[in-house]
């Protein structure tokens, strides 16, 4: 998983990204919450740590503002020496999904976060996956849309699983790459662009069919489920939306 870890603590962050990295996550680590926040909601992550006490506001601020603005509902842990009912409740009802106390007990931290993903993601232990007229087989890697089979490249059946299975939610090109092609963040994003370019078409993602690919400004793309009376709007996004 791509995970964002909110600590102002530079020797605290690097031993729970080693832990993390250890485990085969891949961890960004923020010194304040407007720095966490930027990478947050410009980049793709998979979940979020918090703490509570940073420099310029407190983890709550921070909760709340990712609950405000992200258009998916991103797992959040609080990792805090605060530990108080209070406090938990508190975190709890902000939006927090789960709670640790510092220290980080190794294996109870990466235990809770594999929980997590799984919650959130239980699609991916499913074999067929129906979004709207579309239906997806992973074991025979087939996706039928309205009762007929479409002709899809391997990549463009894990670019589609991938699109869907995180629907709603802003994916960037560099990690497109990285999950569906395997590649570094450093390759050119072009790749992408063209296999998006022919999913659209190939996939008949439209009103008609109930989805949309949305072109984010300089960002990435997000798949969108759209109402029946919505038309199709292919103009990007503005950063400053």
């Amino acid at each position: 998983m791509r995970i964002a870890l909110l600590e102002d603590e530079h020797e605290q962050a690097q031993h729970i990204q080693s832990i993390l990295s250890e485990r085969g996550h891949y961890c960004d680590s923020f010194p304040s919450g407007q720095s966490f926040l930027s990478a947050v909601l410009h980049r793709s992550y998979d979940l979020l740590i918090l703490d509570w006490q940073i420099p310029d506001m407190t983890g709550i601020d921070v909760l709340e503002n990712v609950r405000a603005q992200l258009n998916w509902p991103i797992p959040v842990v609080f990792l805090t020496q605060r530990d108080s009912e209070t406090d938990i409740v508190r975190a709890l009802d902000a939006g927090a999904d789960d709670y640790l106390s510092k220290p980080a007990r190794e294996a109870e931290l990466v235990a809770r976060i594999n929980a997590l993903a799984r919650r959130t993601n239980p699609d991916n232990e499913k074999e067929v996956l129906r979004y709207g007229p579309f239906e997806i087989n992973t074991q025979q890697r087939s996706i039928i849309l309205h009762g007929e089979l479409l002709t899809l490249t391997d990549k463009d059946f894990d670019l589609t699983l991938f699109l869907f299975q995180n629907q709603g939610r802003l994916l960037t090109r560099e990690m497109l790459l990285e999950r569906v092609w395997g590649l570094a963040r450093d390759i050119n994003t072009r790749t992408v662009d063209t296999h998006m370019s022919r999913l659209r078409r190939r996939l008949g993602l439209n009103p008609e069919n109930g989805f949309r690919i949305k072109t984010i400004y300089q960002r990435g793309y997000r798949l969108e489920a759209m109402t029946a009376n919505a038309t199709e709007d292919t103009a990007p996004v503005s950063d400053q939306a």
